[in-house]
């Protein structure tokens, strides 16, 4: 066999294994999308706010395998978001029978925060580094403040141990961060827009397809519909897109250390 054929077998091998990697990523990470939509693991409650954490698999497998088998994953997300409205119905479920909302904007967030990922990845300098170290120092400080907001206000014991263990992860990450040159800003900035374009797309599109419904379903005036709707996109996008940050960089960090 000559170097030609050994290159294109070894080519083959590699292609081979490739594939198998992003497709056990896609089966993997999908089935931990279905878990936390189906069980309470789909929201971190911290006292003050509660977070979704069911578009973070999507983050991390747009982030380690690329914007397309992101983009699967959370096609995964939206069809389980479908499923999880009928099988478990409440007031504002009629909304996410639309796939425009509960699938489009879930496929949207890999391939946004795979390309984010791609773009940013190799322009770690020191002046990113810098940025990304006042980033981990805010998102701390604010972790804390909820931890102290969480026993001050006696809280139940799980949201201040959720909340400290959060907390400590942020921290560590700011270490982490401090000592290696290598930033990881790329990640950060990824998981926010991942994040925020699941939260605008879905609140614009319920916006544009079921203002008045919405917010009858929810027992708010009609005239409150435009603030009440796209408050949400800071009242729980901003909070999530801090929570995405954290708890994706972590397990990137941890991922690529193996």
């Amino acid at each position: 066999m000559n170097n030609i054929q050994k290159g294109v077998v070894s080519g083959g091998i590699m292609n081979n294994k490739e594939k198998t990697r992003k497709m056990v990523t896609i089966s993997m990470l999908g089935a931990i999308t279905i878990v936390l939509g189906l069980t309470p693991m789909g929201y971190i409650p911290l006292g003050l706010i509660n977070i979704t954490t069911m578009h973070i698999p999507v983050i991390i497998a747009a982030i380690l395998e690329g914007p397309l088998v992101g983009g699967l994953v959370g096609l995964i997300f939206g069809l389980s978001s479908i499923a999880n409205a009928m099988l478990r119905p409440g007031p504002i479920s009629f909304v996410f029978y639309n796939p425009i909302i509960s699938v489009l904007p879930r496929i949207l967030i890999g391939i946004f925060a795979g390309l984010t990922f791609k773009g940013l990845k190799d322009k770690n300098n020191d002046k990113i580094r810098k940025t990304s170290l006042i980033l981990w120092t805010i998102l701390s400080g604010f972790l804390i403040y909820l931890v102290f907001y969480n026993i001050t206000n006696k809280a139940k014991i799980y949201q201040i141990v959720i909340s400290i263990v959060i907390a400590i992860i942020s921290i560590t990450m700011l270490y982490l961060t401090y000592k290696n040159k290598n930033s990881n800003l790329s990640v950060a900035i990824a998981s926010f827009v991942g994040t925020m374009t699941n939260t605008l797309l879905v609140m614009s599109f319920i916006y544009l397809f079921y203002a008045e419904k919405y917010v009858t379903a929810l027992d708010i005036s009609v005239d409150a519909a435009r603030s009440t709707i796209f408050g949400a996109i800071i009242t729980n996008g901003l909070p999530e897109a801090i929570m995405s940050i954290v708890l994706v960089s972590a397990i990137i960090k941890a991922v690529k250390k193996r």
